[in-house]
């Protein structure tokens, strides 16, 4: 389990967000009180540090920043709500390893809950919900509208002791939790929500980050459910910060797109992964590993298993042509090094097609293993550019996966 990777500090000093004027009727915009509640926990700095309790009701506002040493408890039937006014909404710096907003040049808009150079914060309770109101910004996207990358739900830059618990996140702008240049983050009993036709709303994407660890959860969004990232080619390739020793265990969820993912901004590089007990359904892929040209970096060390796939397009992807650029300034000779990928117990049903591997010529995807895996469905594999091993693998993988044992 994820015990022990971030203490838990119990806080002995407790406010309300109804002490600083905080109104629950889901008309009055609450802002002004969760920045005068920050602003208290801030300057304030009682020993052991300070939970903000949020009651029953539901607490519209604009985004707001959290602060270092709290908790942000939100009891049964508590809904933090994003307000639905796209044209006072901060903007914030693109991040470093990406060289622009992920979607369009220039800066993004902040995170509805935000935190920046943070320790020792969690954000918990008793199933609350934190809404992020969603569908504005995904016409907005639709309709070609867009002025910068929309919000992310919670966005973690630049922090480390973080923990995400027993609450219900729904609706994000974009990525629902994105924990950027972090550290020692745990992530589990959350319940994240979004129709799956919402643009990019990706669960849960660590980003050039380390020591992460996401349990038993339940996703059903429009993207990835959980993504694994590391910066956008030539800009994550200089700013060099790896995902590292992240476990993802105990996943349940459904999604167009991938159930596990890694990519595929994969530049600054990606290493020592876990994920194992992922229990999808409906799905677009069940594993999909993706990078590109231009990406650089490195994939490796990866282990997935007891992965269990009911429908899906593809029971595993691994690609190396996957993803746009930033900009046309990316180096088409800086090529990913993908190694050491080890897929064991995945059974799928109703899986279209059962697996596809494709390398890159300059740079075969080498040491994939892949054992002990059903796919039922109606098309085999494909696969080029790629060197492994297979084993009691069905259907019988692609020639380049050489058979060994029995």
């Amino acid at each position: 389990t994820c015990s022990g990777i971030v203490p838990l500090r119990y806080r002995n000093d407790k406010i309300s967000i109804t002490d600083f004027g905080g109104v629950g009727d889901g008309r009055t915009v609450n802002t002004k009180a969760f920045r005068a509640a920050m602003y208290r926990i801030q300057h304030l700095k009682r020993r052991g540090g300070t939970l903000l309790y949020i009651p029953p009701g539901v607490y519209l506002t604009e985004s707001f920043n959290l602060t270092s040493h709290m908790t942000l408890y939100l009891a049964r039937g508590a809904v933090i709500k994003a307000v639905q006014d796209t044209w006072n909404w901060p903007l914030i710096d693109h991040l470093p390893s990406y060289g622009r907003g992920r979607e369009l040049p220039g800066g993004r808009y902040m995170s509805l809950i935000h935190g920046d150079g943070l320790r020792d914060v969690v954000i918990t309770g008793q199933n609350g919900t934190i809404d992020g109101q969603g569908e504005v910004w995904w016409n907005l996207w639709r309709s070609r509208t867009l002025k910068y990358t929309r919000p992310n739900l919670i966005e973690f830059k630049n922090s480390k002791e973080i923990i995400i618990s027993n609450v219900i996140f729904q609706n994000s702008p974009f990525w629902n939790i994105h924990p950027v240049y972090c550290s020692e983050v745990v992530i589990h009993h959350v319940t994240i929500l979004a129709p799956q036709d919402s643009p990019n709303t990706d669960g849960i994407d660590p980003d050039s980050s380390v020591n992460v660890c996401i349990e038993d959860s339940y996703i059903s969004t429009g993207d990835d459910l959980v993504a694994i990232k590391s910066g956008w080619d030539q800009y994550g390739i200089a700013y060099g910060r790896p995902s590292s020793n992240i476990t993802i265990r105990r996943i349940t969820g459904s999604s167009p797109f991938a159930g596990i993912a890694i990519g595929s901004e994969t530049s600054g590089g990606i290493k020592n992964i876990v994920a194992e007990h992922i229990t999808l359904s409906n799905m677009g892929v069940g594993v999909n590993i993706k990078t590109n040209i231009g990406r650089g970096g490195y994939i490796k060390n990866i282990r997935i298993s007891n992965v269990y796939v009911d429908t899906a397009k593809y029971g595993i992807k691994i690609a190396g042509d996957t993803g746009d650029h930033p900009d046309a300034n990316y180096n088409p000779n800086a090529l990913p090094v993908v190694e050491g990928i080890h897929i064991k117990n995945v059974w799928g049903v109703n899986v279209r097609k059962a697996g596809s591997i494709q390398g890159l010529k300059g740079s075969p995807f080498t040491g994939i293993c892949l054992s002990e895996i059903n796919l039922h469905g109606y098309r085999t594999w494909k696969c080029a550019d790629v060197i492994g091993t297979s084993m009691k693998v069905s259907p019988w993988p692609c020639s380049e996966l050489r058979t060994s044992g029995g």
